[in-house]
């Protein structure tokens, strides 16, 4: 197997990767790391350098900064040795066993790709995705579209065959248009859910790629680029419309509730929303807000009208709107706390 792990800038971060890599139980002579440098200033290159001189099973990449993950990924899978290929950034960390049990899988039920059971630290990752194994997983049936990060494991072979490599150069989504294009492409996807393999951490700095400023135009002509993928593979009807609200529930609807929005400068208000007001008018069926939650079905209706003023009132509402909860009475039983009364929880309050 070999790791690739994107690095720029990934300062103390990069401790916890590196530590889990050592921690694996798979023996080192049966995977590779390949660390690509992609261009960092600060001591990553020198301290990369050293871990490579000690550990025979780690190599160090070094080349100018190309501002995004996709090229230093591709230029790992370009000098790659190993038979199946996993995705790991620089400020992530995976579980001990995670290469080992990921291997196994993929060789037990011939698997293009292995989805591993992720944990969030300060980070959102899919949760009813990985309530079982899924040997066989679809797009259909299961949740697939829930899980586009790339922390993924990728049969090589089955990378070059399709020529399924990451977009390139200073963007965002890159791992949602080359993980949409695998799970089409895939004659088997497999979900491994009975152990922890990939912890993403969101850093203290939030400096991780993701929360850096948007160009909401830019954003969403790159997330246009899944889209087209889902279109090409399907047909309209309830799978495209699954498929399609994923995206319209999580990067465009989500975006313009609550606090996510108050906090928003006017500005990037107003951009956000005229983008997602012509996406959905031009690419959204009637279906994909039909199966949303109730909440989630209003913000569309009000983007749809197009309603920007409404919907900053809409969410100052939700933010003013508190659960109260009082504890009666608590007791010990064996070791166990119990309440012999049920927890008096006020109903939702508007102040």
């Amino acid at each position: 197997m070999t790791v690739v792990i994107p690095v720029y800038n990934p300062g103390p971060y990069l401790q916890d990767c590196i530590d889990s890599l050592l921690r694996q139980s798979l023996p080192p002579e049966e995977f590779e790391a390949i660390f690509v440098d992609d261009g960092s200033t600060d001591d990553s290159p020198a301290r990369l350098d050293a871990l490579a001189a000690e550990h025979p099973h780690i190599r160090v990449i070094h080349q100018e900064n190309s501002g995004w993950s996709g090229k230093p990924r591709n230029v790992g899978v370009a000098h790659a040795c190993g038979e199946y290929v996993f995705f790991v950034d620089n400020d992530d960390y995976l579980g001990d066993e995670a290469l080992e049990r990921m291997y196994k899988y993929a060789k037990e039920h011939g698997s293009d790709v292995v989805v591993g059971k992720m944990a969030g630290k300060g980070r959102g990752v899919p949760r009813e995705l990985f309530r079982k194994n899924h040997p066989d997983a679809t797009l259909g049936k299961t949740p697939l579209i829930d899980s586009l990060t790339p922390h993924k494991m990728f049969r090589k072979a089955f990378l070059d065959a399709h020529g399924l490599r990451f977009p390139e150069g200073r963007r965002r989504l890159e791992d949602h248009v080359f993980v949409t294009a695998a799970y089409f492409a895939a004659q088997k996807v497999s979900v491994l859910s009975n152990y922890i393999c990939y912890y993403h951490v969101r850093r203290d700095d939030s400096s991780n790629a993701a929360y850096q400023q948007i160009d909401w135009r830019k954003y969403f002509a790159n997330l246009s680029e899944a889209l087209d993928i889902v279109e090409a593979n399907t047909e309209p009807g309830p799978l495209r419309d699954k498929l399609h609200r994923r995206w319209y529930r999580v990067e465009m609807i989500e975006r313009l509730r609550g606090s996510r929005l108050l906090r928003m400068p006017e500005v990037d208000r107003r951009a956000l929303f005229d983008e997602v007001y012509r996406l959905s008018a031009e690419r959204f069926a009637p279906g994909v807000a039909a199966g949303m939650a109730p909440a989630q079905r209003i913000v569309s209706r009000l983007v749809q009208a197009g309603r920007l003023d409404d919907l900053i009132r809409l969410a100052e509402w939700e933010e003013d709107i508190h659960n109260h909860v009082r504890l009666d009475d608590l007791v010990w039983h064996d070791g166990v706390s119990s309440s012999p009364s049920p927890l008096s929880c006020a109903p939702p309050v508007s102040r």
